[in-house]
């Protein structure tokens, strides 16, 4: 069923390229290397996410335009689609409007936090066991806590998405999702193991909201941002960046996750991440040191180091190694290559 969805898409990118009052384009990454973590083996596998997407823009007039994207996520290390029980597109799948108001958009796709906090990243996003997105950039906070084992941990599906324009460098994201069940197990929180706090299955208590705010201004960035989850934690982060050189950028978030929803005792997270990108020629050299404190339990410290050598605009070869200290050490070691296309 997947290799025919696969299929159809891309006899439909090629039909819609033909078409004069619209567009409809394909791309993608394609991310391996090889990776070790202390006491294990050496295993293939990816730094980045590895996507296949579509996306297409009609004109309407009056400066109006409909636009979709839709967007695979897969390993291909061994030719699957990513993960067991995610969906075909676990990227996003989203359909909207864009015009002078902004953009507005239909469907699945990354929240207003969480699409905004990557630019304020060491790793710019990138998922590597040595970067700090999926874990301390949001203080261990989790966007779908109530979606089925195995999802991602920072999408929205069944939401709305608003990206107002932006003026004078300034820009408001949001996103708000429905309370519908989406096949969840059931979450304990505050209840019994007979009456649980948020049943199997069962419509969401309120809609989960995202915000963040941003602002350009010549080489410094900021991003003040809040959310709330389908169980009801709630997380805020303020960032920042600056081009201390035409070759260096350094970036720094705070962020704070409160699960007192949830959690009689100990519901607050604290973490703040520190970095710097530098840039000399082909070379982009990578650095971040971060911290995570969560009440009542075991501090978490970690440091990264990256290298990438560009080959050409779209490709790249990269080298990744990090150190992350909590009740125990683990030392992490990877290398690879990157492709876009």
């Amino acid at each position: 069923m997947k290799k025919s969805m696969v299929s159809i898409l891309v006899l439909a990118a090629a039909a819609g390229g033909a078409q004069a009052q619209s567009s409809v384009s394909m791309y993608g990454n394609i991310d391996l290397g090889v990776s070790k973590k202390s006491g294990g083996a050496t295993v293939v596998g990816r730094r980045d996410n590895n996507r296949l997407g579509f996306r297409g823009a009609e004109d309407l007039g009056d400066g109006l335009k409909a636009i979709f994207q839709l967007e695979i996520r897969y390993d291909p290390d061994i030719g699957t689609i990513e993960g067991v029980s995610r969906p075909l597109f676990q990227g996003q799948s989203r359909v909207g409007l864009q015009g002078n108001f902004g953009t507005l958009r239909f469907g699945r796709g990354l929240t207003a936090f969480q699409d905004s906090s990557s630019a304020f990243e060491p790793w710019r996003g990138v998922p590597s066991t040595a970067g700090f997105q999926t874990d301390l950039t949001v203080a261990g906070y989790t966007s779908q806590p109530l979606d089925p084992s195995g999802s991602s941990a920072n999408r929205w599906s069944n939401a709305v998405f608003y990206n107002s324009p932006e003026v004078g460098g300034a820009q408001i994201n949001v996103t708000v999702a429905s309370k519908e069940a989406l096949g969840n197990s059931a979450l304990i929180g505050r209840g019994t193991a007979a009456a649980p706090q948020y049943p199997a299955n069962s419509p969401l208590h309120s809609n989960p909201y995202s915000v963040s705010a941003t602002y350009k201004a010549g080489p410094f960035a900021a991003m003040l941002a809040t959310e709330r989850n389908a169980a009801e934690t709630k997380i805020w982060s303020v960032a920042g960046s600056a081009m201390a050189s035409a070759a260096l950028k350094l970036v720094a978030s705070y962020q704070r996750q409160d699960q007192g929803a949830t959690l009689a005792r100990n519901p607050v997270t604290k973490a703040w991440v520190t970095g710097a990108n530098y840039v000399m020629g082909a070379e982009t050299f990578l650095l971040g040191y971060g911290r995570k404190q969560p009440d009542g339990a075991v501090q978490t410290k970690q440091l990264g180091l990256g290298w990438e050598h560009s080959l050409s605009a779209r490709t790249y070869l990269y080298v990744d190694a990090g150190q992350r200290k909590a009740a125990t050490s683990v030392n992490f070691y990877g290398g690879g290559m990157s492709h876009r296309f």
